[in-house]
């Protein structure tokens, strides 16, 4: 006998391309364990609810633990007419444990099953995204730690800018992928809401007290208020995909500092070999290769992320079939970030700071708003020292010569005032040094930003 959840209403079967169109089992079957979790809580509520006696809730709850371990150990065997996951595990639990079997779905619909389904799966991998994000921040940490004093040009624009430290930079991303974190943890919360009891879009009519379901699924520390947006709502796997693609976005940011400063004209880092490929042609390449595919996944997750806003975007009120799209797309950036997070933090960990040539880079032009700092602590207001360094750079520019070789008495045709002590303002451990404002690039600040991160971390 072929197993449906439906199909008593119809004459004929389902056509062979429209099985092929509609059944979902190929993907969704990554939701079996939270569908067994759900309809085993399910069971429970039956019971409480009077409607299967307690020999008939044992014998479902062995028979999906029995269904469980065959899915784990490989033995299942899926079948023709196993439409989804929620059939496959129905059909297979009929066969072990007979006609109590059919009594499991009472009062329930695949639209609050499912849903719930979902909504664990979401909470479980949104978890796993965020130890992932904990990773890559350690690693960003311990490099901060070594190089919190390591001296580099910081840009605007990719153009030289001031000096920094590379532990600096480090931080800067540590806490971009903080805030990721945090968005996971703000939209897990909201996921923590059950839909199970909201029935096909209703409610149910057999006495399941839902608030006991959330006793059973202690992942969900509320119920759906009402049971419409039970069964509609796909808000939280909205925020879930945004939050990957901006952790993506953030991820390619990182990649493409990475590519920038592991090339030969920057030098500024090399990234292990375990994370760096070679050329089919060209025996002396040693190509960045982990962050060009860090980069370029970004745009998956972003895709995923439209994709699902354009299903939404027009459905009406409530469950629709076009919400079965919303699962191939977060499959896939679930496991497109997990793999790209553990080799982001990976190559972050094992790549080599190379300090002498972060030096080698800084130069006296860097300097320049040290100076106009400088004529500010003589009292000449800000917007005037600014045009009066410019004029030293132009005139450091004709006469082929750095800011530091300019003769004193060019100084001292823009500012009389200044002597010899204006040439202690080309020192870049001292123009690093000063900036100790909160947050800022002096090593003591990154030293103390390290602590706090490592305190935080633990």
């Amino acid at each position: 006998m072929e197993h449906r959840l439906w199909g008593g209403r119809f004459a004929e079967p389902t056509a062979e391309t429209m099985r092929r169109f509609n059944d979902s089992f190929r993907f969704d079957v990554r939701l079996v364990t939270v569908d067994i979790a759900g309809s085993i809580a399910w069971a429970g509520a039956l019971e409480q609810a009077g409607l299967i006696s307690t020999e008939e809730c044992e014998t479902l709850v062995q028979g999906l633990e029995l269904v469980r371990r065959e899915f784990a150990d490989g033995s299942f065997e899926p079948k023709e007419g196993d439409e989804d996951v929620h059939t496959a595990v129905e059909r297979r639990l009929h066969e072990l444990v007979g006609a109590a079997a059919l009594k499991l779905h009472t009062g329930r619909s695949r639209n609050d099953q499912v849903a719930t389904d979902m909504r664990l799966f979401a909470i479980g991998v949104a978890r796993q995204i965020g130890e992932r994000l904990m990773a890559l921040q350690l690693a960003l940490l311990d490099q901060a730690e070594a190089h919190a004093a390591t001296l580099m040009p910081g840009y605007t624009h990719l153009q030289r800018a001031q000096p920094i430290t590379f532990g600096h930079w480090c931080l800067a991303y540590l806490e971009m992928f903080e805030r990721d974190r945090q968005r996971i943890e703000d939209a897990i919360a909201r996921a923590r809401t059950l839909p199970l009891g909201a029935g096909a879009l209703a409610g149910n009519s057999l006495g399941v007290e839902r608030e006991r379901l959330t006793e059973a699924l202690d992942e969900f520390d509320e119920v759906a208020g009402n049971s419409l947006d039970a069964v509609a709502d796909r808000d939280y796997l909205a925020e879930l995909h945004f939050a990957f693609a901006l952790s993506g976005v953030h991820l390619s940011r990182l990649a493409e500092d990475l590519i920038i400063y592991s090339s030969t004209e920057f030098g500024f880092v090399e990234l292990a070999d375990a994370y760096s490929t070679g050329s089919s042609l060209m025996p002396q390449k040693k190509n960045p290769d982990s962050m060009e595919l860090l980069r370029g996944k970004s745009g998956r997750l972003i895709g995923n992320l439209v994709a699902l806003l354009t299903v939404l975007k027009g459905l009406p009120m409530t469950y629709n079939k076009d919400m079965q799209e919303d699962k191939e797309g977060f499959f896939d950036s679930f496991d497109t970030l997990d793999l790209a997070l553990e080799v982001a933090a990976a190559a972050v960990a094992t790549m080599r700071a190379r300090p002498e040539r972060m030096l080698a880079a800084l130069d006296d032009a860097m300097l320049a708003t040290d100076l106009a700092d400088e004529l500010v602590r003589h009292g000449v207001a800000f917007r005037e020292a600014h045009s009066k360094v410019g004029r030293l750079v132009r005139r450091a520019l004709e006469l082929n010569l750095s800011l530091r070789e300019l003769p004193l008495a060019e100084y001292q045709a823009v500012h009389p005032e200044l002597d010899s002590n204006i040439y202690a303002c080309f020192d870049f451990a001292r123009s690093v040094a000063r900036k100790e404002s909160s947050g800022g690039t002096a090593p003591q600040r990154v030293l103390e930003q390290c602590a706090r991160w490592r305190g935080e971390k633990r």
